[in-house]
């Protein structure tokens, strides 16, 4: 199993910029503690790779920066050199990532997970949609012959159900905050709305009664899983209610179920904003941990998930 690092390709924002760009380097250090011998630098997607998927204008405008004013206002950062290069990289972590699942059976990009962002634009943090590339790739080269996008970031993957709308081959199933971000949802293969506050048991259990239809429904070769840190109960954009136990379980269950059907997996860790951010940096280290095939130690602390 391969890990592809971004976090050398860091973001220049301004000191108001709410959003945690330092977790990406807090998680490749921690990883770094059990894990560094499987670590690697991730690859830039080409202009070709890219456009696989989104438009070649949008793509030029954001090497050079000429999108409209308020295309980089939909997006959430500020245009600069440093932004396309870790756009292109972390495109490029998750196509590394769905290479290195098809021959060890897991991969992961340690950022990625860029569910918002369209064909023609990108929205709410996201530039370029990483996994939606990632799967195209995988298809045009015959790798697979049919993609499932597990989707349990608290955030609707809104651009990847738009990306995949008309394609067959890809099976986009989401489970997120009914009343969050985006506020115009819309609709993939299957989507699960949650009410605010859920906990932990409810969530497992919903979980739990979807997995064995998705996998049936979708017949993968390869899923691409959107592990979220963000339905965590301390995440200030989540309004979920996961403790890290919870979150931890989710997760196990998700691989498990690849491990059970003999699928290819390959992970991003897509969203959270905890306060602390070292809360986040945990609950995704458990992430990693688990696809490693490591002990966990939050599930080893405690006996079964609560609310």
């Amino acid at each position: 199993m391969r890990i592809y690092r971004t976090d050398r390709f860091t973001l220049p924002l301004p000191d108001r910029q709410r959003f945690p760009v330092c977790k990406y380097r807090m998680l490749a250090e921690a990883v770094a503690a059990f894990a560094a011998a499987r670590m690697e630098e991730a690859p830039a997607a080409t202009f070709a790779e890219l456009t696989r998927v989104h438009a070649p204008d949008y793509v030029r405008g954001v090497f050079d920066g000429s999108l409209p004013s308020a295309r980089w206002r939909e997006i959430g950062f500020p245009w600069s050199p440093e932004l396309a290069e870790r756009s292109a990289r972390s495109v490029g972590a998750t196509v590394a990532a769905a290479r290195s699942a098809l021959v060890d059976g897991v991969g992961v990009n340690l950022a990625g997970g860029t569910h918002h962002a369209a064909v023609a634009h990108g929205s709410g943090f996201c530039v370029f949609n990483d996994v939606a590339v990632a799967a195209r790739l995988m298809l045009d080269e015959g790798r697979v012959r049919r993609v499932l996008v597990i989707d349990l970031d608290v955030h609707q993957g809104n651009g990847t159900a738009a990306i995949f709308r008309d394609e067959a081959r890809v099976f986009t199933f989401s489970m997120h905050g009914e009343k969050n971000f985006p506020f115009r949802k819309v609709a993939g293969d299957w989507d699960i709305d949650l009410p605010d506050a859920i906990g932990d048991a409810d969530y497992l259990t919903t979980l739990d009664d979807a997995l064995p239809a998705l996998f049936a429904r979708a017949r993968p070769d390869l899923v691409f899983y959107l592990a979220g840190a963000d339905p965590y109960q301390g995440d200030r954009l989540g309004r979920l209610g996961l403790s890290m136990h919870g979150l931890a379980e989710r997760d196990r269950r998700v691989i498990d179920a690849c491990r059970a059907h003999g699928v290819a997996l390959a992970v991003a860790m897509a969203g959270g904003y905890a306060e602390p951010i070292a809360d986040t940096v945990a609950i995704q280290t458990h992430t990693v941990r688990l696809a490693l095939g490591l002990d966990c130690p939050i599930l080893s602390a405690r006996g079964g998930p609560a609310d």
